[in-house]
């Protein structure tokens, strides 16, 4: 069975047999929600690769201390696959970050469509974020990641066209695309881009503007899946020809 893991601001220096000490509302969901006591093993992560095992110590309200028993630190993955997931409606921003979240993605961008129904101003923007960054945070604890993906802010689109020619493979999901995405070369290293539009399609200068900053426009298949849906299965099918899900060149 897998441990708890729980997530602090920094491991910078810990090592085997130092104390770690969890606080705040990450303490109190361990104690006072998860019911963890004194004895129990659990893994205290930073979120940056390092991830530390160990037995619980001391509990208090708002307080989890474990002695470190072992410390790993893993590289970064490579290549880093970035989504841009234009803005869906409703709580499918959520879902569509919790499940990137647990296929591995690296960044994920929120992307204001022309065509996104729902609209990020002001203190919904901030409150939105807020979730999508909560969602990443919760899903990279529960699926053990050791580095955890970053929610950016609010892009626009001549962002995601600079974030485009910025990458070494940019792709956009495009039910009218003639080129399917299982025909493409995925590099084994540097990062990959994906870039998934709302309920309402993309428009037509969209996918132009990508196109000409150097982004390959695709076909997932005969089927038109949901844009909180799209993103994982193309993921999914780019991680499986990379060393990151066992694939060797050659």
């Amino acid at each position: 069975m897998s441990l708890p893991v729980h997530l602090v601001p920094s491991l910078d220096g810990v090592t085997a047999g130092a104390t770690v000490t969890v606080v705040g509302d990450e303490a109190h969901h361990a104690v006072a929600v998860r019911r963890t006591r004194v004895g129990e093993r659990v893994v205290v992560t930073d979120g940056r690769g390092r991830s530390v095992a160990g037995s619980v110590a001391e509990t208090g309200k708002r307080l989890l201390s474990v002695t470190a028993e072992t410390v790993q630190d893993l590289p970064e993955p490579s290549p880093s696959l970035v989504v841009v997931q234009a803005l869906p409606k409703g709580d499918r921003g959520e879902l569509a970050v919790e499940v990137l979240t647990e296929v591995g993605v690296d960044r994920v961008v929120p992307w204001a469509a022309s065509r996104s129904v729902a609209i990020w101003k002001g203190e919904r923007a901030a409150k939105s974020l807020s979730r999508w960054r909560a969602t990443a945070r919760e899903a990279a604890k529960q699926s053990r990641r050791a580095w955890h993906p970053v929610v950016s802010e609010l892009a626009t689109t001549a962002d995601v066209v600079a974030l485009v020619a910025e990458v070494d493979l940019a792709v956009v999901l495009h039910e009218e695309a003639a080129v399917p995405l299982a025909g493409l070369e995925v590099p084994t290293s540097g990062t990959v881009l994906v870039v998934v539009g709302p309920e309402g399609g993309l428009s037509d200068d969209e996918v132009a503007a990508f196109v000409q900053a150097g982004a390959v426009s695709v076909r997932l298949g005969a089927e038109v899946l949901r844009t909180s849906t799209a993103g994982v299965a193309a993921c999914a099918a780019l991680l499986a020809r990379t060393p990151r899900w066992g694939w060797i060149p050659g």
